[in-house]
């Protein structure tokens, strides 16, 4: 079978107007912002969904940013940021969910339901009814075109970071834990925009670089 359909969305789409698919972009990264993207489906762009759109961890990244063109083409999205400020003061979660509801603002939405990959609702919030999917981002097209927008936009904001801490390589490791990011990170020290808290856990072994 050839992922993602809109199998899904079309049941959900006999009882509500709108399905906004929504999936999360850096939740794991040890530095840079998490970015959450969202995309509004409707009845009439059922035959319409682009024919290279996969979950973003699974197009290279010389592709993505044409397939986020034709998800753009194809309908109505937006992504939202939370900071690391956000990410260490309030936590992830939070986070997650106020980069959701600053996607969400940016949408024109009535009698929606949001889709979310994963089997965890973080949208508790949310004033619209929500169904948790796992591999929503695999599975749906209207999720998976929400993982294409945050990771191109997620993306971008990791390589112009990269432009004045270029020791890291967030240009091509975007803030993950690569080989490269840990040695650099034991070498120099962590900078303003890593989760600090979320290394000392993970390098206990250099608990005096924090």
């Amino acid at each position: 079978m050839s992922y993602p359909t809109l199998d899904f969305e079309r049941e959900l789409l006999e009882k509500y107007q709108v399905v906004v698919g929504i999936d999360e972009v850096g939740r794991g990264a040890l530095a840079g912002p998490v970015a959450v993207g969202a995309f509004v489906l409707t009845n009439n762009m059922l035959e319409a969904q682009p024919q290279g759109l996969r979950d973003s961890k699974l197009i290279s990244e010389h592709k993505r940013a044409a397939v986020a063109a034709e998800v753009a083409n194809w309908g109505q999205g937006a992504v939202g940021f939370s900071s690391v400020e956000m990410i260490e003061s309030r936590g992830i979660s939070h986070a997650l969910e106020a980069a959701a509801a600053s996607a969400v603002a940016k949408l024109d939405l009535t009698a929606a339901v949001i889709l979310l990959d994963g089997s965890h609702n973080w949208l508790s919030g949310a004033p619209w009814p929500v169904i948790t999917k796992t591999k929503a981002d695999r599975d749906c097209g209207s999720v998976a075109a929400a993982s294409v927008l945050a990771k191109v936009a997620r993306d971008e904001v990791m390589r112009e970071l990269a432009q004045s801490h270029s020791e890291f390589g967030w240009d091509s490791n975007k803030g993950y834990s690569s080989a490269g990011h840990i040695a650099a990170i034991r070498t120099t020290g962590p900078s303003e925009h890593h989760r600090k808290s979320w290394l000392s856990k993970i390098l206990s072994e250099d608990q005096g670089l924090f």
